[in-house]
């Protein structure tokens, strides 16, 4: 049989089940990884297990996220996270020493590995022929104990690239067509995989952004073949021996394919509010801009910021720009700082920012009211930069900086100047002394984990009730991302202390003068009333945060329904006993609003042997019927009371 990339990878790892698409699988994985907005909970969960060492090949805790520091919750973290990984046998990667997704990518994927990370934009992984998947950190905490992971068996669509990116183009213009294409719904249970001879034309930082960038298509993860381009960039990171070729079987089927031919794109942008808003360049050339910022995990590599140092050296940006340059990692900024690219990007006027997210998640550099903020980054969700009607458009980096000179939106063909081509260096700068590896076992048993004050354990899961009586506490619309749940930006400190974090769930529809939604949720879970979410289509887009099922559940929230529920928000809202129900027609999200009283009888019995469920209004205006799309062993963590529970359980026979 003739497989696709993607079913080669997953055959060599399948330790339960069957690959057949929508047929629930279990694979082995290779390595972890967790970052510092999701791994302290991950931690917290895994100790909960009492698993000891980690029995993956390696997992790595990152921080990357919570920089600023402003208080000491995320020094605490910080404590934490080092010490717990030395007790554990993780990898420690210290503040400063870059992106969870860029320095993995340059320091540990391999070709063929599975990789299953805490954070939406794992996928990252792809763009060297890894397997790589995000995930909640519960999810990841059962991996690093050697548990499988479970997923569906996806079909798989084929990204057919030909031809090869003209000047001025860039990897980001090609996610930029996917999106437009695919959009950020309807895409669950499928995987992303590129083939064809344009695929040899990028190298393994644009196939990253590519992959990257998968992850805003709702997509399991994304991949790209290994071959010449990977075995080039192992080598320069000193690890050819981790090089091995990997690719589709000549003729290999997929269940779809698209094709994109590289040499007749043009720069597009993704407008506010949404990553797949794309328009071309073309049509909002002229705009006034007031800020600009290069980086985060999608674009912050070596050779996309070389491109930028050489198309500012001499220049200076325009007067009325802020412009912020990020990193993406030790090695990238030390590598701009040798060569002196660094001092060109500094002379032109960029402020230079720590390599970690920053931005990305909202930490710092807010807009200004009305200002538009061209981004390199992969989000540019409504409120994610910190300012309230923020106008962000993505872009790529050769948009990015023609713009940052002209003072509005400018197609980078137009600027008059030659396209800087950046070689891949022969050999990267390679210094992991920012990383701590796995201590001996017994200078493992000798460490001491530090807990700060604001580090506390998670409240378990409520068992699931036989009928449940319920209070919509909101119902929202389509596209409901896990920052409209639980907000980033200045409140990711409070991530490690749950009661403080869910005092901000759902903030964004909160209205001034008003009950919050956790005031009116808690007061429910007082009088023992459950409280239950209604929402359209996509719900729970965006990052892995388990955060947006963990609140919601201390709340006392216990089912979520929605037209369409997005793959990694489901599973956390399984692994915390939420229920998940989809609207078996979805003309009747008309029928139900905010504060209806509902009926769920025979909850217990409909989640253990059936695929719908009947939602009854308690004034008895409406009646209908929701589906429970789950797999045999959702229903057993749901019944389990999470899949917390349902691991001890498991663990102890």
């Amino acid at each position: 049989m003739k497989r696709t990339l993607t079913y080669k990878i997953l055959k060599s790892h399948l330790v339960g089940g069957v690959l057949a698409p929508g047929k629930e699988i279990a694979i082995r994985i290779d390595q972890t990884l967790t970052q510092d907005a999701t791994g302290t909970t991950a931690f917290l969960l895994y100790e909960s297990m009492g698993a000891g060492a980690v029995k993956t090949d390696l997992s790595v805790s990152y921080i990357d996220h919570s920089m600023s520091q402003f208080g000491p919750e995320n020094h605490n973290d910080h404590l934490y996270l080092q010490t717990v990984s030395g007790k554990c046998g993780v990898c420690h990667s210290s503040p400063g020493n870059g992106i969870c997704h860029q320095v993995h990518l340059e320091r540990f994927g391999k070709p063929g590995a599975t990789l299953l990370g805490s954070d939406s934009h794992t996928p990252t992984g792809g763009g060297i022929g890894m397997l790589a998947i995000g995930a909640g950190g519960l999810d990841v905490a059962v991996a690093m104990a050697a548990g499988p992971f479970y997923l569906t068996c996806p079909e798989v669509v084929g990204i057919k690239l030909t031809g090869k990116l003209n000047d001025w183009m860039a990897a980001k213009d090609v996610i930029l067509k996917l999106l437009s294409i695919l959009t950020t719904k309807g895409n669950v249970g499928w995987i992303a995989e590129y083939f064809g001879d344009g695929t040899g034309t990028l190298t393994v930082p644009q196939r990253a952004t590519i992959t990257n960038m998968g992850a805003e298509l709702g997509v399991t993860t994304s991949i790209f073949p290994s071959d010449k381009e990977t075995k080039k960039f192992l080598k320069a990171q000193g690890r050819a021996d981790d090089y091995k070729p990997l690719t589709a079987d000549d003729g290999a089927e997929y269940d779809r394919v698209i094709e994109i031919n590289l040499s007749e794109l043009e720069p597009l942008a993704a407008c506010p509010s949404s990553p797949d808003n794309i328009k071309p360049i073309s049509e909002l050339a002229g705009e006034k801009i007031s800020q600009v910022l290069i980086g985060s995990c999608t674009n912050s590599s070596y050779t996309d910021l070389m491109m930028v140092a050489k198309t500012l050296k001499g220049k200076k940006i325009d007067k009325m720009v802020e412009f912020g340059i990020a990193p993406g990692s030790k090695q990238v900024l030390t590598m701009l700082a040798k060569n002196g690219a660094l001092a060109e990007l500094i002379s032109a006027g960029a402020r230079i920012l720590e390599s970690g997210c920053g931005p990305c998640i909202g930490q710092g550099f807010s807009p200004a009211d009305g200002a538009i903020s061209l981004r390199t980054f992969n989000r540019n969700f409504a409120g994610r930069t910190g300012t309230k009607g923020d106008l962000v458009y993505l872009v790529s980096p050769e948009t990015a900086v023609a713009s940052v000179l002209t003072g509005k939106i400018t197609d980078p063909r137009t600027i008059g100047i030659d396209y800087p081509k950046v070689e891949m260096p022969k050999k990267f700068l390679i210094d992991d002394s920012m990383v701590e590896k796995p201590l001996s076992t017994g200078d493992a048993e000798k460490v001491e984990v530090l807990r700060g004050p604001t580090i506390v354990v998670p409240e378990a899961a409520p068992k699931l009730k036989e009928n449940l009586f319920g209070k919509v506490t909101l119902k929202c619309g389509d596209k409901i991302t896990t920052d409209h749940i639980m907000p980033a930006g200045v409140f990711l400190k409070l991530r490690s202390n749950v009661p403080q974090y869910a005092k901000v769930v759902f903030n964004c529809f909160d209205e001034e003068g008003e009950p919050t939604f956790a005031d009116r949720a808690l007061e429910l879970k007082k009088k023992d009333i459950a409280s239950v979410i209604v929402a359209s289509e996509s719900y729970g887009q965006g990052s892995s945060r388990e955060h947006a099922a963990l609140c919601p559940m201390y709340l006392g929230v216990r089912a979520v329904i929605a037209k369409s529920i997005e793959r990694i928000h489901k599973a956390n809202l399984i692994n915390f006993c939420i229920v998940p129900i989809e609207f078996a027609d979805p003309a009747d999200y008309d029928k139900i609003n905010q504060d209806d009283e509902i009926v769920i009888d025979n909850l217990i019995e409909a989640v253990k042997n059936s695929d719908q469920i009947t939602i009854e209004d308690k004034a008895g205006s409406f009646k209908f019927i929701g589906k429970l799309n789950l797999s045999s062993r959702d229903r057993e963590i749901l019944l389990a009371g999470g899949k917390l529970s349902y691991t001890l359980k498991q663990s102890n026979g």
